[in-house]
């Protein structure tokens, strides 16, 4: 665990909102240079407290209307079947999240679709066909709020 102070976290906060501001920006936004900003982010990244910087994609306006939340619970268990089913399912391209889980399921998927038709082929012909693929549980997202976490 890194030691985070004040102005780390101020920096955390501003680039989970929007990670495209330079270092330029953020150093007049919270009193300090460039070199000093960029020199903090880059030891937040190297320490492991920044991971990466994604583009996130509106899957809505890219024609992907429904997105869907699977719980599954696998048919037979044992380490094989964990890794084969996690590798398959993480080939479908409408999965876009693949989550190992303690509870009543083994795995949680985010998988998107055109529209519910749609959902039901891909569950079907795709997703339903994996090896160890037992009983499941689907959620259709109605709407999202992202949450920047707790700094």
């Amino acid at each position: 665990m890194m030691d985070l102070d004040q102005i780390d976290r101020q920096l955390l906060r501003a680039l989970a909102q929007d990670a495209t501001q330079t270092a330029g920006a953020l150093g007049r936004r919270f009193g300090l240079s460039q070199p000093a900003t960029w020199r903090r982010i880059k030891r937040l990244e190297e320490g492991g407290a920044i991971k990466g910087r994604r583009l996130r994609l509106n899957a809505q306006a890219l024609g992907f209307g429904v997105t869907v939340f699977l719980g599954i619970k696998l048919a037979r268990k044992g380490q094989a079947s964990f890794a084969d089913f996690e590798r398959a399912v993480s080939a479908i391209p409408e999965v876009q999240t693949v989550e190992h889980v303690l509870g009543l399921y083994d795995f949680r998927l985010r998988v998107v679709a055109r529209d519910l038709p749609d959902f039901e082929r891909v569950l079907r012909r795709r997703i339903m066909t994996l090896p160890g693929a037992g009983e499941l549980e689907a959620n259709v997202m109605l709407s999202e709020e992202r949450r920047l976490g707790p700094l």
